[in-house]
């Protein structure tokens, strides 16, 4: 969507990234502060950047859903503390990831959602890896 675009510029270039090494969903805030910070810093020191140049949403893929971070509350958000909460964005359901009502537009599309599908397999096999061990 359009929705950055006076913020940030356009046209609006996205990417996700998926790390390889896991990460316990409990440091799903401390993440949130330091995207906040590395967007901050970037703005600051990118030359002729817009308002604001990049937009860093930390989350996290199991099994059964996709979450975000966000420094908003909103009815289906959940504090986890440190002033951030956690938005169950995607669901997993019937073998696929569905969206709720309030799940971004982005992340409604087919291809946002088989991202996220081959990032929950690769997740699934470490488990299964890790519980092997």
């Amino acid at each position: 969507t359009d929705y950055y675009e006076p913020e940030m510029g356009g046209p609006l270039l996205r990417r996700i990234y998926s790390f390889q090494e896991l990460v316990a969903p409990d440091n799903l805030a401390a993440a949130k502060h330091t995207t906040d910070r590395l967007e901050r810093e970037l703005a600051r020191t990118l030359p002729d950047a817009p308002q604001r140049p990049v937009n860093l949403d930390p989350g996290y893929v199991c099994l059964s859903k996709m979450v975000l971070a966000t420094t908003k509350d909103h009815a289906h958000r959940v504090y986890v503390g440190a002033g951030i909460y956690a938005e169950s964005t995607l669901r997993w359901r019937h073998g696929a990831f569905e969206p709720w009502e309030w799940t971004y537009p982005d992340y409604r599309t087919d291809h946002y959602r088989a991202f996220f599908a081959e990032v929950r397999a690769l997740y699934q096999q470490k488990l299964r890896r890790l519980e092997g061990t």
